[in-house]
């Protein structure tokens, strides 16, 4: 099984941005604990963190035939990219969308996901664990009998 990790714009600053919100960890912290977790599933975790959103919308793309599913931290890209919504739609694969922060807790703007009504489920508000309860639940919707 194969797994692809997105994470949108500014999680490269995890560690060191706002961390009384996002949490002392930083992104290569949280994505060698969870390639640890895939691995013991026997799942492979690629990684992918980029700032912009053509990027991620290309990335998406290339998962496309090689990926079985995809775990998302869009960020801000949440909030504003029908482009990233558009890509996920196009190549059909499920995904769970993901945030360390609690979004409904936060200011309004950050409440509507572009990216939730067509993912297998939503995590938010748990830190770095919301990393680790996404993979779960999506290996759990790709892996029903097991």
């Amino acid at each position: 099984m194969h797994v692809l990790l997105l994470n949108g714009p500014n999680l490269n600053l995890l560690g060191q941005r706002e961390t009384g919100i996002y949490g002392h960890s930083s992104l290569a912290d949280i994505e060698a604990a969870l390639s640890r977790e895939a691995e013991q599933e026997s799942v492979q975790l690629d990684c992918f963190q980029s700032n912009f959103e053509g990027a991620l919308v290309d990335r998406i793309h290339r998962a496309m035939g090689r990926c079985d599913g995809i775990l998302i931290n869009a960020g801000a890209y949440t909030h504003t990219s029908i482009a990233i919504r558009d890509a996920l739609a196009g190549v059909a694969i499920p995904y769970v969308e993901l945030h360390l922060s609690n979004t409904h807790a936060r200011e309004k703007f950050r409440h509507h996901s572009f990216l939730a009504e067509r993912a297998v489920g939503v995590i938010c508000g748990f830190g770095p664990a919301s990393y680790s309860l996404a993979l779960k639940g999506l290996l759990s919707y790709l892996r029903p009998n097991a």
